[in-house]
């Protein structure tokens, strides 16, 4: 039998579900960032307790939703709520430090270094071509790609942390023709995208991915997903962050409300920027900025409206 309380749960997480013919709920991953709702949740718990999941798209998956939510390093209050609804005892949820873990495929190749191979080209053409960066940008960030290996021909983009150590990195296939778009390393993302690059004395920009952040240019971080991480959460008050822009996708607008809520409650100024179904990364810079700028200031009546016609 469906959960409900249990689908209310993960909808709070990973956005609003479809319904699928086994009577399961399918999300957008947030490991792969594919367009359509391939990953997929058993609703049903079975004897052994386990609600097995699993897209469709990267092949992520696991047999229990606390494998799930760790993953996505969901509030603790997430975890004491899914207990509740599973009737199970609470257990303690480890998340290791990713600086220890994340390393760049031993193939990776920055694209700042001219190679003579096809690859190379095509890799470089995606880029600059079809997503409309700059050598600059290519520079700044440490793009790079892999030609073999388990990231074979797809782009690499580092995330590195204040002092400059890696800290994330995603990567996307440059060819649209491949089946499997989007790989991530199997780490937690309890940490702050981009920080290297970041100033927390002026107004932050809140966006999915990392193309997202690089089309935004100045001080955005890529939540690398829908769900803020508890560090970021806490350097924004710690660094009494004064204003912050949200732009999250229209599927993610329940988790970018519980967001605003949240950084309101602590009186900081926030903007709720209408993206109207595109990405930053399709819309870009010049545009982006202009939205941004024309975007007021979000207040508690609106949070209140918003939430109420969900």
């Amino acid at each position: 039998m469906e959960n409900t309380r249990l689908l209310e749960l993960l909808q709070s997480v990973l956005g609003k579900a479809k319904s699928t013919n086994k009577g399961n709920a399918a999300f957008h991953c947030p490991f792969c960032n594919t367009q359509k709702k391939k990953l997929e949740v058993q609703l049903f718990t079975n004897d052994k307790l386990e609600n097995p999941w699993h897209c469709w798209v990267c092949n992520k998956a696991g047999k229990k939703i606390t494998t799930l939510l760790k993953a996505l390093n969901a509030d603790k209050q997430k975890f004491t709520e899914l207990y509740r609804i599973l009737q199970i005892s609470p257990t303690k949820v480890n998340i290791q430090d990713t600086s220890e873990q994340v390393k760049l495929p031993a193939e990776f190749h920055p694209l700042y270094i001219k190679r003579p191979s096809v690859e190379y080209k095509n890799a470089l053409f995606y880029l600059l071509k079809k997503r409309g960066l700059t050598a600059h940008d290519i520079i700044k960030y440490n793009i790079g790609y892999c030609e073999d290996g388990e990231y074979a021909k797809k782009i690499i983009i580092p995330s590195y942390d204040a002092n400059g150590k890696l800290n994330y990195f995603v990567s996307r296939t440059y060819y649209d023709a491949e089946s499997f778009r989007y790989k991530n390393p199997e780490v937690s993302k309890n940490i702050v995208g981009f920080e290297n690059l970041i100033s927390w004395d002026l107004p932050l920009v809140l966006v999915e991915g990392a193309f997202d952040a690089i089309a935004i240019k100045r001080n955005a971080i890529p939540l690398f997903g829908k769900t803020i991480s508890e560090d970021l959460k806490k350097k924004i008050i710690q660094y009494n962050v004064k204003e912050l822009y949200i732009c999250l996708d229209k599927d993610a607008q329940k988790q970018a409300l519980e967001h605003a809520e949240y950084f309101i409650n602590n009186g900081i100024v926030v903007y709720f920027v209408n993206l109207n179904e595109k990405d930053p990364s399709d819309i870009g810079f010049i545009k982006m900025k202009s939205i941004i700028q024309d975007t007021e200031p979000f207040s508690f009546a609106d949070l209140i409206s918003l939430k109420l016609a969900l």
